[in-house]
């Protein structure tokens, strides 16, 4: 009988320490739980701000010079284009045939560098001349043989002066890196077409 109370007594103090030990357990575990999911939530917060923040288009950080400049240089690159195959087909001249030619080229080449620069920076640039250039462009194509090429000429030489202002101005006091080193690369062609403009006038006189 003795024997059998102190059997009773042992089983009931193992029972007891499972049961704290069981608690004790189940304590840790919560803690753990509850700690590892607050640095989770913590980064998650920072991420969108981030993500926020980086839906900021390179193309809202543009200076007003910038986008003055890029605005004008892609309504006068398609002018010159536009002027320039112009001249090619309605010019009497061959010399003025050939100046429109390598100006529509050239400036070809500047407006596709422009596009893909825009294209980077997801700058909408315009798609047509402003309403003041489609009207120098009618009026050129209404004129025929002696009064084109002269109407022609003189405009390309008047452009050009007025581009290369423009361009170097950009390229000293504009803040877009890549906008800067694309108005100095084309200043040379630009002063090269002002150059051989004043050349095939002075010749028509």
């Amino acid at each position: 009988m003795k024997n059998s109370i102190l059997t009773l007594l042992a089983v009931a103090a193992m029972v007891s320490c499972n049961k704290k030990d069981s608690v004790s357990t189940s304590n840790s575990v919560d803690s753990t739980d509850m700690s590892s999911t607050a640095p989770m939530d913590s980064p998650k917060i920072q991420n969108d701000s981030a993500a926020v923040s980086s839906t900021l288009t390179d193309a809202q950080a543009l200076s007003n010079q910038d986008k003055t400049f890029v605005d004008a240089a892609a309504k006068g690159g398609m002018m010159e284009v536009m002027m320039g195959e112009l001249a090619a087909t309605n010019a009497s001249n061959t010399s003025v045939k050939s100046l429109g030619q390598t100006i529509a080229k050239d400036h070809k080449m500047a407006n596709d560098e422009l596009k893909k620069w825009a294209a980077t920076v997801n700058y909408s640039l315009s798609s047509s001349m402003d309403a003041s250039q489609q009207k120098m462009h009618d009026d050129l194509k209404a004129k025929k043989g002696a009064d084109f090429d002269k109407a022609y000429v003189d405009m390309m030489v008047n452009d050009h002066k007025k581009d290369i202002a423009v361009f170097k101005k950009q390229s000293t006091d504009g803040a877009d890196k890549n906008l800067k080193a694309f108005a100095i690369k084309t200043l040379p062609t630009l002063e090269n077409h002002l150059k051989e403009s004043e050349k095939v006038k002075a010749a028509m006189k």
